[in-house]
């Protein structure tokens, strides 16, 4: 701690009375300066104890408490007059106006050069500074054993919160408590969810101070708390919280940044792991859809802890055409929620990441409505433009099947502008009411434009004649007897419709999509 005025007038060689404001001793002297001008204020910056000999100030006592408020203002936080040159004792007026705005005043005797007051302020300030960087030493040397031992992270919150005098809590990077210390702190630490949420979607590593009190405490239990994001690529990969009785220190606050840079190398050296992990599951689930069941579980029994068994869903997740790049990028973050999330009940699941001809794709194999499967729900929903297709329940063996379905679900929820679709919604009926009303309107006004124009200025009913076309799965006969026409005048119809279109006809999926737009426009 800095000197306190209480401490430089306990120097018996300094000879110091205080003469007003002794209730304020305890007020911390961060400089001493020597000014006998009238207004030394544009000179100061608070916290010093001012030495004087009052050449300039006058006998006129409201000249004097002009400047004792003067330097009150300026967040002096003493005065020291000494005596024996323009003054032979300390004016009464001047200790008037001080103990009036409560400013300690002292006399400092003429056998005390005011060299010697700042020599001692001065080697109390360097003790400070020296005590500060032996504890900081100490500190991070505690804090790197921790962090080297058994139990890592877990042993860092342990030590800072002892360090600190209050508590410490560390959360992962979905925000979800995973240490805290001590014990008793773990309410408390629950309470700073939403603070904890709000630097999760801010950019590592970044932090807040909650300026007086942790929020929803009561008013018993109040702290001063600092929480910091953790990670070395702008990506949080966890959060530190601390509560203190007072404001940190600056000895505190090295203490507090050694443990951040411990914690954040923890958990990218974790994260090292878990990639290697990854590539493991990636390749596992590659197996699972491919129909090597069998094999994926020998392999995942000695390595990765075994497969997910039991009941099980397929989750695909992809990125809007056009969605801005923090969307793609969230992909990322969508698997680790929901690694996190089984991680944490000791739920198996899978996971592969991969860009293929659609752009970025996330594949999570897992438990039917555990916790990684709600995890990817919720974690979708806060992100536009990812969008989430969902199989339905099936095992391990019927996995291939299952990828396939939530693939389909997919791309309708992309071409819907839906945050997630379950198969089971795309197998109950018409596709059309999974569609939004927006999404459906534009698709097709834009895909049979050409045609519609055409019909308005040329002769021949190229939209009629599709839809019948279509409807009769591309049977020529059937379908010119449906219009009425001979099946010669259909084909040339359909061959003008590949040319306005720019599209063949025997394209399967460009035979869906017209369906699907001839349909919407029934609607």
């Amino acid at each position: 701690m800095p000197p306190t005025l209480a401490s430089v007038v306990r120097n018996t060689s300094l000879h110091l009375t205080v003469l007003a404001g002794a209730d304020h001793l305890e007020r911390q002297v961060r400089w001493v300066h020597t000014s006998e001008l009238d207004d030394p204020t544009p000179f100061l910056e608070g916290g010093e104890l001012l030495l004087t000999t009052g050449i300039k100030l006058g006998k006129a006592a409201a000249q004097l408490q002009a400047y004792v408020h003067r330097l009150a203002d300026a967040g002096v936080v003493g005065l020291g007059l000494g005596v024996g040159l323009s003054h032979t004792e300390v004016p009464q007026a001047l200790v008037d106006a001080a103990a009036q705005r409560g400013l300690p005043l002292l006399r400092v005797p003429e056998a005390t050069p005011f060299i010697a007051i700042s020599k001692t302020v001065s080697a109390a300030l360097a003790a400070e500074q020296y005590e500060a960087v032996t504890t900081s030493f100490e500190a991070q040397e505690e804090l790197t054993r921790a962090a080297l031992g058994k139990d890592g992270a877990t042993a860092v919150v342990r030590r800072l919160a002892a360090r600190l005098g209050g508590w410490a809590a560390l959360y992962d990077g979905s925000g979800a408590l995973s240490a805290v210390a001590p014990d008793w702190a773990a309410r408390r630490a629950g309470r700073l969810a939403a603070e904890v949420d709000r630097l999760r979607r801010r950019p590592a590593p970044s932090s807040a101070a909650l300026q007086g009190r942790a929020p929803g405490i009561d008013t018993a239990d109040e702290d001063y708390v600092v929480v910091q994001s953790l990670g070395a690529d702008r990506r949080p990969r966890g959060f530190l919280a601390v509560g203190t009785e007072d404001r940190i220190t600056p000895t505190e606050r090295y203490v507090l940044n050694a443990a951040v840079a411990l914690l954040t190398l923890t958990l990218e050296r974790s994260r090292e792991l878990r990639q290697a992990e990854e590539r493991m599951g990636a390749a596992l689930l590659g197996m699972v859809l491919a129909g090597e069941v069998d094999t994926a579980r020998q392999v995942a029994t000695g390595l990765f802890g075994g497969l997910p068994e039991g009941t099980v869903r397929v989750l695909v997740a992809g990125a809007s055409t056009g969605a801005a790049p923090e969307a793609a990028e969230a992909l990322g973050e969508l698997g680790e929620r929901a690694e996190q999330a089984g991680g944490r009940v000791g739920e198996r699941l899978l996971v592969s990441r991969e860009n293929g001809a659609h752009g970025p794709r996330l594949t999570v194999l897992a438990l039917d409505n555990g916790a990684a499967h709600r995890a990817c729900l919720g974690a979708v929903e806060e992100h536009d433009g990812l969008a989430l297709g969902v199989s339905a329940p099936s095992g391990l063996e019927e996995a291939g099947t299952a990828f396939a379905q939530a693939e389909r679900a997919l791309a309708v929820a992309l071409r819907g502008g839906r945050r997630s679709v379950d198969h089971e919604e795309v197998g109950a009926g018409s596709l059309l009411p999974l569609l939004g009303e927006q999404a459906v309107t534009a698709f097709a006004e834009g895909l049979l434009r050409p045609l519609r124009e055409h019909d308005r200025t040329a002769r021949g009913d190229l939209v009629a004649s599709l839809r019948a076309w279509l409807s009769r799965h591309g049977q020529w006969d059937a379908a010119a007897a449906d219009l009425g026409v001979h099946r010669h005048t259909l084909r040339y119809r359909m061959r003008r419709v590949e040319e306005l279109l720019g599209r063949s006809l025997d394209d399967t999926d460009v035979r869906m999509e017209l369906w699907l737009a001839l349909r919407a426009g029934e609607e």
